[in-house]
């Protein structure tokens, strides 16, 4: 997402309920930043306290460095690292925030029917985008497609119903073979999960980001929502549009940043697990508002897979606000579900 200037609005997004409830003007404006997650994060938070503040960089970090450790795809020392490695037929007892994830990932497949999939692990591997990918990796000039026998391979070790989980003793069944790849929600669920922690500190007014994905509540100390803006293509002609992220989150999943081009065709840096080929549906990106930055961020993932048609269909059906950014040769158009064009103003 990009920080617009309020001048440069064309259109705008706003929620449907607004706390009128300002932060005092004489209130500080703090700002931490760091990393986590292979990405940057940044807080800004308004707090009305001249007193010195607690360490919140240190407990900010601490909450990222705990889904790290939890959900991971990278860490073999992860619990998701162990699940995946675990023997045919084991049961699971999993931590409270890696089954609240889970629960809400296949939630989002089951709904789906499989466009979003948080057992493709062994897909994603397969193409060269995860961390035990192809020797030739998807982006180098030696790649080549996997053939259909591998592919095959690869799906057979997918499918979110293979998985049992039991959400009241948190416990996940490992069928055997599963690759869980939880990085379609980990990243909005860390969002939410820092803003947990924000609130449980006092603090009601912040804007916060990691990689991209962000969450705001209250307002600026001058009385103004956290204007952000949604980003589009240079090459795009497409008006600026600031959406109001006043206890809102926002998503993206996209691929005309992170793509590759085999055989004249451009392919997306997404899986579709139903297929197990890369994307090449059109969408360039899909833009989600809701109030969960998880639910963003899953939803993202899924309709993107679902592509415009079926996509924008099922977000309607669901009442989801979503943009669906559309790629043809050079040029760039929108579809906006119903929701979406409700909340612009």
């Amino acid at each position: 997402m990009q920080g617009l200037p309020l001048l440069s609005m064309q259109r705008v997004i706003v929620p449907d309920e607004i706390d009128s409830r300002s932060p005092p003007l004489a209130s500080l404006v703090r700002d931490y930043v760091g990393e986590s997650m292979g990405t940057t994060w940044s807080v800004r938070v308004v707090d009305s306290r001249q007193a010195e503040p607690p360490n919140w960089q240190a407990g900010i970090q601490h909450q990222l460095d705990q889904v790290v450790a939890e959900m991971s795809h990278w860490r073999a020392d992860s619990e998701l690292g162990r699940f995946n490695r675990a023997e045919a037929g084991s049961w699971h007892v999993m931590s409270p925030a890696f089954a609240e994830v889970m629960a809400y990932a296949l939630e989002v497949a089951a709904h789906s029917r499989g466009a979003y999939d948080p057992s493709a692990g062994a897909l994603v591997n397969l193409w060269g985008f995860g961390p035990t990918g192809n020797s030739v990796t998807y982006n180098s000039p030696h790649f080549r497609f996997p053939d259909a026998a591998q592919i095959a391979a690869a799906r057979a070790q997918c499918g979110w119903q293979k998985l049992r989980f039991e959400p009241e003793s948190r416990r996940l069944f490992q069928p055997g073979s599963i690759q869980l790849d939880l990085s379609a929600v980990a990243k909005g669920f860390a969002v939410d999960h820092v803003a947990r922690y924000l609130e449980g500190e006092g603090l009601h007014h912040y804007l916060l980001e990691v990689g991209g994905e962000l969450r705001g509540a209250g307002m600026k100390r001058d009385g103004q929502p956290w204007w952000v803006g949604l980003e589009v293509p240079e090459a795009s002609s497409l008006p600026v549009t600031l959406a109001a992220l006043h206890g809102l989150s926002i998503a993206s999943s996209g691929d005309y940043r992170r793509y590759f081009e085999y055989e004249g065709q451009l392919y997306a840096h997404t899986v579709d697990p139903r297929s197990g080929y890369p994307l090449n549906n059109q969408v360039a990106a899909v833009t989600v508002l809701h109030r969960q930055c998880m639910a963003a961020d899953a939803l993202s993932t899924a309709l993107m897979v679902m592509g415009p048609e079926v996509g924008l269909q099922w977000a309607d059906a669901h009442g989801i606000a979503a943009r669906f950014l559309l790629r043809a040769g050079d040029t760039y158009s929108e579809l906006l579900t119903r929701r979406m064009s409700e909340m612009l103003q």
